[in-house]
């Protein structure tokens, strides 16, 4: 029987990452930055990071990717993510991701990525056409969290399977190279209200930018009356709203709407449930218009104020990369020496 081999003992980082890929939405906000804000007010050391080199793994408009970037690091700052507290930067302004990422690309075997089910989902029926840079996607997902090493990532079940792939990496590099615990095993941090907001239209599907219906969602820069009306024509079913969670079984979009509501507001689920018990939509959907209205105007208005200000988004950008920078340097070098680089 062999000994277990010395877990990691550094220091405790949470590391996260969203995509700038324009248009962000109610579920982004509820199932990340919301969580982000909430993270960093409980005393968690966060690193957030606007990840567009993941971006380019899809067609994108021409011009876009920088205004995207700015848009993401607008909204975690509007969300209450402090930059003087966590640091927030564009991935690609630190070059530890993708030396690290090439490095974890000869760790990772090809039957670990092949099981990934989201190069399947985003690559469809023609995968052959799809870039290779979408199918390493999660080995750099890998390097994103392991040049900070992180042990803690905030994500939704649809990451989950790319979390256990970085563990995989990090137990593969520190056995391969006989460096026991030097890279973590970062664990996932998937509880709370709002993980998976789902459609407006479908209650089965995830609200996504990419829906061809605006109906489906509810963006961050919807004004009241356009929340509203989402809202109101939000799908529900010819029921009542029920009294306990377990009634929930079964009405997708209803469980959803109780959920949004329940977040927004700061309550469980049961809670909800029990004011509005035996209530139908025409009294429930105004109310919970309401609390999303109130929850993200100052949010909207704020993110409109530092989109505004363009010099001072980009000095946070630029302070947050030497930040990274130095968190990530050390390791790297590390990494270099294990591997056994010319370092003259």
């Amino acid at each position: 029987m062999t000994d277990t081999p010395p877990a990691y003992t550094g220091p405790q980082r949470v590391f996260s990452g969203v995509q700038p890929t324009g248009n962000l939405h109610l579920g982004n906000y509820l199932g990340a930055l919301k969580k982000f804000a909430d993270l960093q007010r409980d005393g968690h050391d966060c690193i957030f990071a606007v990840v567009d080199l993941h971006a380019i793994t899809m067609p994108m408009e021409k011009g876009a990717l920088i205004s995207h970037t700015r848009q993401i690091a607008a909204a975690f700052i509007a969300a209450g993510v402090d930059p003087s507290k966590s640091i927030i930067f564009a991935q690609s302004s630190v070059l530890a991701h993708v030396e690290l990422a090439w490095i974890f690309n000869c760790v990772a075997r090809m039957g670990w990525v092949e099981r990934m089910t989201q190069f399947k989902d985003k690559a469809g029926k023609d995968a052959e056409r799809a870039s290779v840079g979408l199918f390493t996607y999660p080995v750099l997902q890998a390097a994103d969290i392991l040049a900070y090493k992180a042990t803690h990532v905030p994500v939704g079940e649809d990451q989950k399977q790319h979390l256990e792939l970085s563990r995989d990496i990090a137990e593969r590099f520190n056995r391969e190279y006989d460096v026991p615990g030097f890279f973590p095993q970062p664990e996932p941090m998937i509880k709370g209200p709002g993980a998976r907001i789902m459609s407006l239209k479908d209650g089965t599907k995830k609200m996504s930018k990419s829906d061809p219906s605006d109906l489906s969602r509810i963006n961050l820069v919807d004004d009241a009356d356009t929340i509203a009306k989402k809202i109101k024509k939000a799908t529900t079913d010819a029921g009542v709203i029920p009294g306990t969670v377990k009634e929930l079984e079964g009405r997708p979009e209803v469980e959803n709407l109780v959920g949004i509501y329940a977040a927004l507001s700061g309550r469980t689920a049961e809670d909800v449930l029990a004011e509005f018990e035996g209530k139908g939509f025409g009294a429930f959907k105004p109310a919970l218009a309401d609390v999303t209205v109130a929850h993200l105007a100052p949010i909207t208005a704020k993110f409109r104020d530092i989109l505004d200000d363009q010099t001072g988004l980009d000095r946070v950008l630029a302070d947050g990369a030497a930040r990274a920078n130095e968190v990530a340097a050390p390791v790297m070098d590390d990494v270099r020496r294990i591997v056994g680089f010319w370092r003259g």
